[in-house]
């Protein structure tokens, strides 16, 4: 099983180059007719939502709805899946960024909460505290 870059992974949602998108989608093809899926690092993630709100113009809603999309697909398999789910769930309800939300889920997976931030809108989300003055 391989894994994909974020910009592999761009290509293939967004289908904004022919050719790389035709090859990100046989790679895609091959891997399901081999059975594997292909590995999605969790940090992939943070750079995706980045790339396609300020490079694509995704908003909050769009960017939760494709990778819950992609999170139930059978040919990708994600890092940290759960913390994944549960920093959508989090970034649903939060003025904070997807980032600061993904930090605080896997926090919370790895059973090392709170966590500790300067960041007074991340501070606001649950299992995040602000630093103490």
């Amino acid at each position: 099983m391989g894994a994909l870059d974020t910009n592999v992974l761009v290509r293939y949602l967004t289908r904004d180059d022919a050719g790389q998108a035709a090859a990100a989608q046989r790679l895609v093809d091959a891997a399901l007719e081999r059975g594997e899926t292909l590995f999605v690092p969790v940090t992939v993630c943070v750079e995706l939502e980045w790339v396609l709100r300020s490079r694509f113009g995704f908003d909050k809603p769009s960017f939760i709805e494709l990778l819950s999309t992609l999170l139930s697909t059978t040919e990708l398999g994600f890092e940290s899946e759960a913390a994944v789910e549960g920093a959508l769930r989090l970034y649903e309800s939060a003025r904070a960024d997807f980032a600061d939300c993904l930090h605080t889920a896997l926090a919370f997976a790895a059973g090392r909460t709170p966590l500790w931030t300067f960041d007074r809108t991340a501070s606001r989300i649950d299992g995040a505290r602000p630093v103490p003055a």
